[in-house]
């Protein structure tokens, strides 16, 4: 049975979202099919999102994507050393991972988004499909005005992705022109359960008050935001581990206990900078978002698009987040209208469909179908 190879970007966690939905949806046709997953996301995150399919995690960091200070902040001249020292080893890495795919017995090598493994699975003769929103060329394209260094790694992303055989587009995308063939997907994004009643026993909390979840991988407070979060006495606060303070409306949940769809499925609304898997994760559980700016990172205009059309949301300046002062932009967000237009789901499923089409395997009556215009639903 040859293998499925799955390459994930540890940017940030919406890479690894959105990857284990169409992964799961790949396992539901294909059960036998073995997966192997290559990241540098944590293997307990992946595993958890993936209980009951048949697959490995191995280390492997393919990109880089940028260097964060927090989840809102970016260090760019960090990032262009690193990703320069990437970029030598191009080749090198090329030829490895075109030998691991090889002696893996590897049928289709998929990409999220990183360009190396596309440019190892051309090298081994495989099958390549990419599945993003944005390309990292056109993220650092951005940062060329300020040194002739990013050239060299744009010019190499490029020749990288043009190796696909083929791009399933996400929404809320870039262009993406170096990509030779390119087909949309609907919406990826599985909506949770709601468990309210079990979070207000694991955590004490009160379930009659407004809870308000804090959707971020890190943030840097200090002393005085947890003690003026503590101070909003109608709300209820939580995070997901590690993410923690200690302060008495601010609960800590484990994903292991419960998985972090059915977290957001629970609470009322959501705080968090715009990033693609909590975007999408808000559209699916209609949960209104209180988002801050990102700065420097090109995407953020594309997201915070999405947001205004899709989603009830009000913007808190970064500011105000890192000083814990969250109330007014609570406010505002209770207050928002519901958004005017929605968008289809299911492109997981749609996702491991053409997977299935353009791999070694067979399923009896599956008939792919690709989506070249998605439409918005007023």
């Amino acid at each position: 049975m040859r293998a499925l190879a799955y390459y994930i970007s540890a940017h940030g966690y919406g890479h690894g979202v959105r990857s284990a939905d169409i992964i799961r949806a790949f396992a539901d046709r294909c059960p036998d099919v073995p997966v192997n997953i290559v990241s540098d996301l944590p293997p307990a995150f992946l595993l958890n999102r993936l209980q009951g399919v048949r697959v490995a995690c191995r280390p492997g960091s393919f990109d880089l994507g940028m260097v964060q200070i927090d989840s809102i902040q970016v260090d760019v001249d960090a990032t262009l050393a690193r990703i320069s020292a990437l970029c030598e080893r191009w080749d090198t890495l090329v030829a490895e991972e075109a030998d691991f795919l090889t002696e893996s017995r590897v049928g289709l090598v998929v990409a999220d988004i990183p360009a190396i493994p596309l440019a190892a699975a051309a090298r081994a003769g495989l099958p390549r499909l990419a599945v993003g929103n944005f390309g990292w060329d056109w993220i650092y394209a951005a940062y060329k005005d300020r040194s002739a260094s990013w050239d060299p790694v744009i010019t190499a992303f490029e020749r990288g992705y043009s190796n696909a055989d083929l791009l399933l587009r996400l929404p809320f995308h870039e262009e993406m022109k170096s990509f030779p063939r390119i087909e949309d997907l609907p919406l990826v994004g599985v909506p949770g359960r709601g468990r309210r009643d079990e979070m207000a026993s694991l955590t004490g909390s009160d379930p009659r008050k407004m809870w308000v979840l804090l959707s971020f991988a890190t943030l840097a407070w200090d002393d005085k935001a947890p003690a003026a979060v503590e101070r909003i006495s109608g709300c209820e606060f939580f995070t997901v581990l590690p993410l923690a303070w200690n302060a008495r409306n601010i609960h800590a949940v484990d994903r292991e206990r419960l998985p972090f769809r059915d977290i957001l499925a629970s609470v009322d609304a959501v705080v968090s900078k715009p990033g693609y898997g909590i975007v999408a994760d808000c559209i699916v559980n209609r949960k209104p978002l209180l988002f801050a700016e990102r700065t420097d990172f090109r995407e953020y205009a594309i997201l915070e698009n999405a947001i205004r059309r899709y989603l009830r949301n009000a913007h808190i300046p970064a500011a105000m987040l890192y000083g814990g002062d969250l109330m007014p932009g609570l406010e505002m967000l209770q207050n928002a209208p519901e958004p005017a237009f929605s968008l289809p789901a299911g492109g997981e499923v749609t996702a491991a469909r053409r997977m299935v089409e353009l791999g070694p395997w067979k399923v009896d009556n599956d008939r792919s179908s690709s989506f070249p215009n998605i439409p918005e639903v007023p």
